[in-house]
């Protein structure tokens, strides 16, 4: 029997390997939006973090996300992420 292999991503916050089931993804759509993707399966280009309010300020911090997207996440979609990741806990 063979061991299915687990898909792992880069938290852009803590830097930190992690199973992708244990992150949550920002997506940037072909629109341009830029929203939280519970489900992970909205089209567009996606970075991954932990499910937690620090790593998100972290990556916001160190312009993970601008390095991603190519474009900079205004401060309300910033604050709708914030709120949407502490709903989630």
């Amino acid at each position: 029997m063979q061991n299915k292999k687990i898909p792992m991503r880069q938290c852009g916050g803590c830097k930190e390997m992690k199973p992708k089931k244990e992150l949550v993804r920002v997506v940037k759509t072909p629109e341009g939006e830029i929203l939280l993707d519970t489900v992970g399966r909205k089209n567009g280009r996606g970075s991954y973090i932990c499910k937690n309010v620090n790593c998100f300020s972290l990556a916001i911090k160190c312009k993970s996300f601008e390095r991603a997207f190519g474009a900079k996440i205004p401060e309300d979609v910033a604050e709708n992420i914030l709120k949407e990741l502490n709903s989630e806990n």
